[in-house]
């Protein structure tokens, strides 16, 4: 059922509740209008929760972890057992910039 739908169930329910006097010893139209009304109101909230149940998946990964690692842009930290030093040549601490 879509909103649509629920709209005019409880637009139809709505009518028959209220809008209609008719008298029957068998059938109460107002209470038949009110679960129209509540099964069009039940059709709206469902719809509602399976659109909005489909946006909010976002438990799978969206890349499996071993093809990341292929495309991983991040300098290495060691290189033939050696350690890199990535820092800017010009905020390097070791390096005394004005000897000789």
């Amino acid at each position: 059922m879509r909103i649509g739908a629920g709209i005019a169930l409880v637009v139809v329910g709505a009518i028959i509740a209220f809008a209609v006097r008719d008298t029957s010893d068998t059938l109460n139209l107002t209470a038949l209008g009110i679960i129209i009304m509540l099964g069009g109101i039940a059709g709206i909230w469902m719809s509602y929760r399976l659109a909005n149940t489909r946006r909010r998946r976002t438990d799978a990964p969206l890349m499996d972890p071993e093809v990341e690692k292929q495309y991983d842009t991040s300098p290495p930290k060691k290189v033939a057992g050696e350690l890199i030093d990535v820092t800017p040549t010009h905020l390097r601490e070791d390096q005394n910039r004005f000897s000789k």
